[in-house]
């Protein structure tokens, strides 16, 4: 059984045609798209792609896709260009940074789904500081791309050595 969904993400052909540049789109747009790189990471692996590769395309990826995220924000008019985000979502984060300190919700919100992609959006909508945005924005996402390639490589290991 694991083995099949192991075969199926392998030899999946959008993994395998893209790579690591696959993984470089899927990164910059899942910063404010709500598009999971999981399944991009756990394929390049298991297709034996270099960890440090893709820890190094999945971090800078979504930096710029951070950076991305914040300029539609503070450029209201692409905002409005774009199909606007729920209104539930963006309350919900003002709600959230309000209460917890911008930085801090900025370091955690690659964590968050669907609002934490509002996260950047929200901060540049309010004119955010752009130096305390790329700390602590920059951090986080640098700290989620470590656990996420880290987990990853170890659980391939773990489940390779199970199934052999």
């Amino acid at each position: 059984m694991f083995g099949d969904v192991i075969n199926s993400i392998l030899h999946n052909t959008v993994f395998i045609k893209y790579g690591l540049v696959g993984l470089f789109f899927n990164g910059m747009f899942s910063s404010f798209i709500p598009i999971p790189t999981e399944a991009t990471i756990s394929a390049l692996l298991l297709g034996g792609v270099n960890p440090v590769d893709v820890f190094l395309v999945l971090t800078i990826s979504s930096i710029i896709g951070g950076y991305i995220a914040y300029y539609i924000g503070y450029n209201g008019r692409l905002l409005k260009k774009l199909k606007k985000t729920p209104e539930k979502y963006q309350q919900k984060s003002v709600g959230i940074m309000s209460k917890y300190g911008w930085a801090t919700v900025i370091f955690f919100s690659p964590w968050i789904p669907i609002i934490g992609d509002v996260v950047s959006i929200v901060a540049g909508t309010k004119k955010y500081s752009i130096v305390k945005y790329t700390i602590t924005m920059t951090t986080g996402k640098t700290v989620k791309a470590v656990a996420i390639v880290f987990l990853s490589y170890n659980f391939i290991n773990w489940l390779s050595s199970i199934l052999h």
